[in-house]
This record gives structure tokens, C-alpha cells and sequence, in this order.
């Protein structure tokens, strides 16, 4: 008795995708694990060779499959270029579109993305309880600076000798410090104390 043959799933059978890509059929965009797969893999026009392939007109409407040389034709008629959107679907999907203009807004969405990426750091600004006020001042210059930038601020307040033993006085120029900084940041973590060290975060109240 010969071993029965698996089923196959209904898009095993069509072609369209494997289990680890998706196939939406109105844009014609092919993603795998959510992302656009890269420029370097997409062939267009005449570096398409594989023939026949499931073609996709640049409104969404799927024409179906057809030879290559009545896919390059169509595009052409329609002033579009043939993208090849999925090289793994058996028979090949491609897509009529403007891939020139394509490229561009894809280029320009990705430099807006990296404009708006910023990476939040935590800058460390160190004070002490008899600190005078010319260094005082300075070192908040640092803070507002930090805060300005859209990093967070740990500010830090070392203990001497028994200088310990007075830990008030170190929260009251803390204090001072959050006071004048409130214009570009808030306590994120309050005053804390371990061993000789007091220290509270401030995050920048923009991004």
C-alpha cells in the first residue's frame, strides 16, 4: 500500500506564499515577518526572466498568470514598470507600478523614521551638599543641557565624612537643582540614599 500524499494547504497549492510570507493582494506588497522586503532583492523590467508570472495591475487588479514578454507589454502600455514583488510565489508575482517614484517615497519614509528615532540616555550630573554657587550653576548648565537634548538626568549627590550624617542638606540643594530645571524636566525616580550616595532621575518633559 503506497504512503498516502499530505495535503497541502489551499496557498501551498495556489503558489502565492510560503508559511512565513504574506501575500495581500489589493496593495500587491509582499512582507516577511511584517517587514518590505529589501530594494537589492526586487528585479524590475528586463531583469525579470522567469516566465510565466502572476501579474498585478498597479490598481490592485489581478490580471492573472501570463508570459513575461504580455506582462512587459501591459506595463508598458500603462507607462508603469514591472516590479517583481514575490520571487519565491510559484508562478513569480509582479506588480505594474512607477518604481522610480516608489523608491523615493520609500527612501523619504525611512529618513523620517530616522529622524524621529532618538535614543534616550541617562547623563550623569554630580553634586555636593557645600557646593558653591559658581560651580553650582555651572553644573546645572549641564543638566538643562542633557534634558535639552532628550536625555534623561541622574542627578547625583556624594557624601563626605559627616557629611553623611546631615543627608537633608544634600536634599535640600537637590531640590534647588529640580527647581530650577522644571522647565524641561520632572522627577522620575525621587531621592534615594545608598551609603554615601543620594541620587533621583529626571526625565526630559520632551522628546
Amino acid at each position: 500500500m503506497s504512503a498516502r500524499r499530505p495535503r497541502l494547504r489551499p496557498e501551498t497549492r495556489l503558489g502565492l506564499f510560503r508559511c512565513d510570507e504574506r501575500w495581500t493582494a489589493f496593495t500587491g506588497e509582499l512582507h516577511r515577518g511584517g517587514r518590505e522586503i529589501s530594494d537589492k532583492r526586487v528585479r524590475v523590467n528586463e531583469q525579470i526572466r522567469i516566465s510565466p508570472v502572476r501579474l498585478i495591475q498597479d490598481d490592485g487588479e489581478q490580471i492573472g498568470i501570463v508570459s513575461i514578454d504580455e506582462a512587459r507589454e501591459r506595463a508598458e502600455v500603462r507607462g508603469m514598470d514591472l516590479v517583481e514583488v514575490a520571487a519565491e510565489a510559484r508562478p513569480p508575482v509582479v506588480k505594474m507600478m512607477d518604481y522610480g517614484k516608489y523608491k523615493y517615497e520609500a527612501d523619504r519614509a525611512r529618513r523620517e523614521a530616522r529622524k524621529k528615532q532618538h535614543t534616550i540616555k541617562v547623563k550623569e550630573v554630580k553634586f555636593r551638599p557645600g557646593i558653591e554657587d559658581h560651580d553650582y550653576q555651572f553644573k546645572v548648565g549641564h543638566a538643562r543641557r542633557f534634558l535639552e537634548e532628550g536625555n534623561k538626568v541622574k542627578l547625583t549627590m556624594m557624601f563626605r565624612g559627616r557629611q553623611v550624617t546631615h543627608p537633608e542638606i544634600g536634599l535640600e540643594v537637590l531640590s534647588r537643582v529640580l527647581e530650577d530645571i522644571q522647565d524641561l524636566g520632572k522627577a522620575e525616580m525621587q531621592p534615594n540614599m545608598d551609603g554615601r550616595i543620594m541620587s533621583m532621575v529626571v526625565a526630559p518633559l520632551k522628546v
